[in-house]
């Protein structure tokens, strides 16, 4: 009774019953393509878990120290407390390299999770009405979490990390104007100064979590409960129904057991497979230099786009703009993220389609959409590639300067080409399954008729077969109001016209 008399007493108060018994059944449609998110949220999970962990024994501190800790090789090295924190987390903490791998394999996870489920509500349209603002949400998250998986790998200030933190400087210094100034106020002096694994700590570990903490949710849960759930076409779906199982406690059983599954592999992989080994690297120096070094797979496309940008160079009122550093470290992302940020209301804008959709698109059903997240793929990946230029010349015994321009003819020819061919599939698949409805579905037998020639026996299309071949969205265009007399209508609508006849062709 006291126990029932307290929770009343609260909703009275905070009216929570309503809202948490409205949530208990909140449909989830099964597909596996909507673990993609949890896989994210539940490493996000564990990188703070661990992260907090490694905040008791990590020391934000570039004071130089004689190292004299269990790691022999490094005895009597002079390094920043950063690094001998590192080393001790590392061989004296018990369970601190399990910790560390962790934390790292987990946020390879979490944003390798973030790009594959950005690409999956890109390709079926799960951005459109009423989840634009989720997909800016998720946007900025994505942004977020690449610039702290970057604060974070530099913490260690070991050689590889270090050498990190030379090309941050270096772009920053490149700003106009103001960038000596940034540089100085961020490194707290000369390169490699004496602030900045302090200053980059409290953004990892203070700042930029806070911001992640409530987008997250924001992003994952309270849009998410409060919108109908996306699903694929299906027999019997309309836009304004969903079929699944309810979050209690069908689903919550399923998310938990995926959490614990999520939260196995990163320990496996964390177990089994060495990841940033600091102690082999050493102390960062600025006079030295490593051959080969790499930087985590989610910013190899900015290591990439400095690698093959021409030296170019101008300057003005005696100042010096390095176009070579700013055009691919500010350049690049910031196609990329503009890009993704504006296009949900891009598209709007050319189709005049204002429709609330819950219903998912297959990819070849909108080629248009389909081609351009293809050719973005080969931008980013392109990119990506031409991060390990040198190790690719190595490997195969090819020019680095032959390499640098194929990667320069390729960021170019290759999103041209990928737009091309994608396109081209779309519409065939499109072909096939038009030629599916109207003749039925390939049985793989074949027989041989009376005059001697060979057929093969088609089966009718099933209702639910036709339910997932029968182009359902893109929903037909408005069409294009008319212009007034013999006035021509004014440049924008001729450009939206002319962008509206390619998206249905």
């Amino acid at each position: 009774m006291k126990g029932s008399s307290l929770a009343g007493a609260l909703d009275d108060r905070l009216g929570g019953a309503g809202f948490l018994k409205k949530a208990m059944r909140k449909v989830f449609p099964d597909h596996w393509t909507f673990l993609l998110g949890e896989i994210a949220l539940y490493a996000f999970v564990v990188i703070l878990l661990t992260g907090v962990f490694l905040t008791f024994f990590f020391k934000p501190s570039m004071q130089e120290v004689v190292y004299d800790g269990s790691y022999v090789p490094l005895h009597g090295v002079t390094m920043s407390e950063a690094y001998a924190s590192s080393l001790e987390i590392t061989f004296e903490v018990r369970g601190g390299l399990l910790m560390r791998q962790m934390h790292h394999w987990a946020t390879l996870i979490f944003l390798g999770a973030i790009v594959i489920h950005l690409l999956r509500n890109f390709f079926t349209g799960a951005f459109r009405k009423p989840r634009d603002l989720n997909w800016l949400i998720g946007v900025t998250l994505f942004a977020l979490v690449l610039i702290n998986g970057l604060f974070g790998y530099s913490l260690p200030d070991d050689l590889l990390s270090g050498a990190g933190l030379r090309i941050l400087h270096g772009v920053i210094i490149s700003v106009p104007l103001v960038g000596t100034y940034l540089a100085m106020f961020l490194f707290g002096g000369e390169f490699p100064g004496e602030d900045i694994i302090a200053r980059l700590f409290s953004l990892h570990v203070l700042l930029i979590p806070a911001l992640l903490l409530v987008l997250l949710p924001l992003h994952a849960v309270v849009l998410t409960w409060r919108q109908t759930h996306t699903q694929f076409r299906a027999k019997g779906l309309r836009n304004d129904q969903v079929r699944g199982a309810p979050f209690f406690p069908a689903f919550l059983a399923k998310t938990t057991v995926f959490f614990l599954w999520v939260t196995g592999v990163i320990t496996l992989l964390a177990t089994m497979f060495q990841i940033n080994p600091i102690w082999l690297y050493g102390p960062y120096l600025p006079s030295t230099v490593s051959a080969g070094s790499q930087p985590d797979w989610y910013m190899g496309f900015l290591e990439g786009a400095l690698r093959i940008m021409p030296p170019w160079e101008f300057t003005v009122f005696g100042s010096t703009v390095t176009m070579s550093v700013l055009i691919p470290a500010l350049g690049a992302p910031g196609l990329l993220f503009t890009a993704l940020a504006l296009y949900p209301f891009a598209e709007r804008w050319v189709t005049r389609d204002r429709a609330v959709h819950h219903l998912l698109d297959r990819p070849r059903d909108v080629p248009v959409r389909t081609a351009l997240g293809v050719a973005g793929i080969v931008y980013y990946g392109v990119l990506w590639l031409a991060g390990g230029n040198d190790l690719i010349a190595s490997t195969f015994h090819i020019s680095l300067n032959a390499t640098t321009w194929i990667f320069r003819v390729a960021i170019v020819a290759g999103p041209v080409l990928g737009y091309v061919v994608t396109h081209r599939i779309c519409l065939g698949l499109q072909l096939r399954d038009r030629h599916t409805l109207a003749h039925g579905v390939e049985t793989g037998v074949i027989v041989r008729g009376p005059d001697g020639g060979f057929t093969e026996i088609e089966r009718p299309v099933t209702e639910e077969e036709q339910a997932v071949l029968e182009p359902g969205s893109p929903p037909a265009l408005p069409p294009a109001p008319p212009a007034g007399g013999d006035v021509p209508p004014p440049a924008g609508e001729r450009v939206r016209r002319a962008l509206q006849r390619s998206w249905l062709n």
